[in-house]
């Protein structure tokens, strides 16, 4: 009896219109199989991982490089949190806490420089300070000036969901289907910065982990991230030591990195494009076994000994 044909599993058979690459505002990301890894710093005192270790632009800085030293492939800068409930952030606050160490950052490390924020003030500031591109997790819809920003300075720009703000958006989430309304808001959200005159290669589009979704949101969405590659713009996902992981492992008090790590694995073989981790050496070491291992394409490998 003869054996079926091979079947196909490489990422670009099962994603046809995967993005092969990002436009940031001097240089090109340019996407294999494995994803690259954006490393978080978040130069705030009440972020739900970290908050207040990284406050100090001094400790912000050596993080950075600390990331950038484990492997990091963009890092991402942060001065205001948006876990629940979190209070807004005056602007020059943020400004004050953010562009110093952008600046500094951009001198001592090789690797682009993100700007989390949704202020447009922020944003132009950070991009004139070194940063390559804008992650806003109100879509680039919460201050009208930031398209504007964006259009203008010819910076990336990451896109993301987000149900409500983070004052409101865990109150109680709702979806009819989470992964085709998201889908659709993306889509929305892709035309109008299409529409602005943003080029379709400087557009990336985030499904939000975490922001307004219920548990198993995060968990439906997680395993469905392979389906936003039909809006034809890289996908990143932002999952790292998010309280889902600890409610799908039922302890409060479990190793998020560890589940972060395993969880990103099943992002690479949805070919996830940008993963944001706050753990850039135990992520990197994942994907890197789990790619070697024939994990993320199906590909057998033959590695010299």
């Amino acid at each position: 009896m003869s054996s079926p044909p091979p079947t196909d599993r490489s990422l670009n058979f099962r994603y046809p219109q995967r993005a092969s690459n990002w436009q940031l505002r001097t240089r090109t990301l340019q996407f294999g199989r494995r994803p690259l890894l954006m490393g978080v710093i978040n130069v705030t005192p009440d972020s739900f991982s970290d908050g207040g270790r990284f406050l100090a632009a001094e400790a912000a800085v050596d993080q950075g490089r600390k990331l950038a030293a484990e492997g990091a492939d963009l890092l991402d800068i942060g001065g205001e949190s948006t876990r629940p409930y979190a209070d807004v952030v005056a602007t020059e606050e943020e400004l004050r806490r953010v562009v110093p160490v952008i600046a500094q950052l951009a001198r001592e490390v090789s690797i682009p420089i993100s700007i989390d924020t949704s202020k447009a003030a922020v944003a132009r500031a950070a991009l004139a300070a070194g940063a390559e591109l804008i992650n806003d997790v109100t879509g680039l819809a919460g201050d009208p000036a930031m398209i504007g920003v964006a259009h203008e300075t010819k910076a990336g720009v990451c896109a993301m969901h987000m149900q409500g703000t983070p004052q409101t958006m865990q109150d109680d989430p709702r979806y009819g289907n989470v992964v085709e309304e998201i889908f659709e808001y993306l889509k929305q959200r892709r035309d109008a910065l299409l529409a602005a005159g943003i080029e379709r290669e400087r557009i990336c589009l985030d499904p939000g982990i975490g922001f307004g979704k219920t548990h198993q949101h995060n968990i439906t969405l997680m395993a469905h991230c392979g389906r936003f590659h039909e809006l034809g713009a890289p996908v990143l996902v932002g999952h790292s030591r998010k309280g889902f992981l600890a409610k799908l492992l039922r302890d409060k008090e479990a190793d998020r990195d560890a589940a972060t790590a395993g969880s990103a694995l099943a992002l690479a073989s949805q070919g996830v494009q940008v993963i944001r981790v706050h753990n850039v050496r135990m992520v990197r070491e994942a994907l890197l076994a789990f790619e070697a291992c024939g994990g993320i394409d199906g590909h057998e490998r033959v590695l010299a000994p």
